[in-house]
């Protein structure tokens, strides 16, 4: 896998100069640790088993290549491999758009089968889907469509690699698969609700095939660890790290998870400027952050925070929060050392961002048409000094503004438009992606093992700012 990651950039600019098809792998827009992993393994085992020998099996990273040290369990899994990040493809670097009306893409979705619309023209290029959530679009002939309600979309892409004939999987690939399913079925434990048998059955054929691979408690442990860990991450890459922002008519407001206790987010240097400038840059009228944290005993704790320096929507937010019944989400005010934010504990730990999500999206609604605000957008600050394709430069759900996008560098595939070049429009974050699977708090894990294998790991992840971050 390793050979066939590192040839990938070299294949691709070969069949672009010599006008070759090229098929992508393309993961969600979350670039998750399954997105990632069942992209790059389900494109080598496309390479491997294919008929054409001149075509490019190509994985792509749905973010720009500066959003990737947000995704730190992603890294630190590679880092394992010995996989160099710069062997990966990244979605701002290669031209969809312009290899598909060269007429030489083909495009495989991963762990995603609904294209948002920035991505529509991309629509025909799309040859197979392989998801593991409900089908919320129809796609015909000839499109082979693989969909199963399983933990992990590795599940499906690790099954699909096993019933070839063809023996393609190595001890890398099977490293990265077995990994990436301990990790979204909470180490195969019951009680988290993940895990099906179908996730369980592929697990165990992987560590028959392989049995040098980690023990499952011991490369959770390592994984769940990398997943939280924010020890490197300035205030905006917090943020950053698990965003989504949703809009109503001239309201936008950002949800955001961070893996640390309100109290510790709150005693971060400049906090109150930080999230200032973080919502003028992107144009964001309020922000509500969902802090999760573990206790000794790996039970949640969540806490919630909302800032805006708008004060009466900060005050009708709060009060839809507080209000909401569906669910209920048991806040409790806590004091805040800032005006501008209002801070609370949420006594339902179960309540993640995807249930807080539609609280949000129907206070957007009923705001918009009492008409209680109408801002200005004429004096909303641009983003400064944002890279082609970032977390800044992501559209926001419908009825969101747009804002103009900065110079971008040079991709794979842009010459192929020649002077009408389309700029890659960015993807934003999806929407079905939740921030947290451990609602029940961690399955219970040996010490024993965890404490014999953890003298030889190390966990320890200190992430780069980001290059956007001036």
């Amino acid at each position: 896998m390793e050979r066939f990651l590192g040839g990938c950039r070299a294949a691709l600019q070969a069949c672009i100069q010599n006008r070759r098809q090229v098929h992508v792998v393309l993961g969600n827009e979350a670039c998750d640790l399954d997105s990632m992993v069942s992209a790059l393994a389900l494109a080598c085992f496309f390479a491997k088993i294919s008929p054409e020998p001149k075509a490019a099996f190509v994985p792509v990273l749905n973010i720009p290549r500066s959003d990737f040290p947000l995704r730190t369990e992603s890294t630190f899994l590679l880092k394992e491999q010995r996989i160099p990040e710069s062997s990966l493809i990244f979605r701002d670097e290669i031209d969809l758009i312009a290899l598909h009306q060269a007429g030489l893409l083909s495009l495989t979705l991963v762990d995603h089968h609904i294209l948002p619309s920035q991505d529509a023209a991309l629509e025909e290029a799309v040859i197979e889907v392989i998801d593991h959530r409900p089908l919320e679009q129809e796609r015909g002939p000839p499109c082979r469509i693989t969909s199963e309600l399983v933990g992990s979309c590795a599940t499906l892409v690790t099954e699909k690699i096993f019933q070839d004939p063809v023996e393609v999987l190595d001890r890398t690939m099977a490293a990265l698969l077995h990994g990436t399913i301990v990790l979204d079925c909470v180490n195969m434990a019951p009680e988290a609700g993940k895990v099906t048998p179908k996730d369980a059955r592929l697990a165990s054929l992987l560590e028959s095939k392989f049995p040098d691979l980690p023990p499952r408690g011991v490369i959770f442990e390592a994984l769940q660890n990398a997943k939280f860990d924010v020890s490197g991450l300035t205030t905006e890459q917090m943020l950053r790290k698990d965003l989504k922002a949703v809009s109503g008519e001239d309201v936008v407001i950002a949800l955001s998870s961070v893996y640390v206790t309100l109290q510790d987010f709150l005693r971060c240097p400049a906090v109150a400027q930080d999230l200032c400038a973080f919502c003028r840059q992107r144009g964001y009228d309020a922000l509500v952050v969902m802090t999760i944290s573990f206790d000794e005993r790996n039970e949640p704790s969540r806490q919630l925070a909302v800032y805006s320096h708008q004060g009466a929507l900060q005050m009708a937010v709060c009060q839809s929060l507080e209000d909401s019944s569906n669910p209920s989400l048991g806040l409790s005010p806590l004091e805040s050392p800032h005006p501008t934010i209002r801070a609370y504990t949420q006594g339902n730990a179960t309540a993640s961002r995807k249930k807080v999500l539609p609280i949000v999206k129907d206070f957007l609604r009923n705001w918009g048409h009492c008409g209680a605000m109408q801002p200005c957008r004429k004096t909303r600050a641009e983003p400064a000094n944002t890279s082609p394709g970032s977390a800044d430069s992501r559209p926001l759900e419908k009825g969101a503004v747009g804002r103009k996008d900065p110079p971008k560098s040079q991709r794979l595939g842009d010459d192929l438009l020649g002077d009408e070049d389309t700029h890659l429009p960015p993807t934003p974050m999806n929407s079905l992606v939740d921030e947290c699977p451990l609602n029940q708090g961690l399955p219970k894990l040996s010490a024993e093992a965890v404490f014999e294998k953890f003298n030889r790991i190390a966990v320890a992840r200190s992430c780069e700012d980001s290059p956007e971050k001036k």
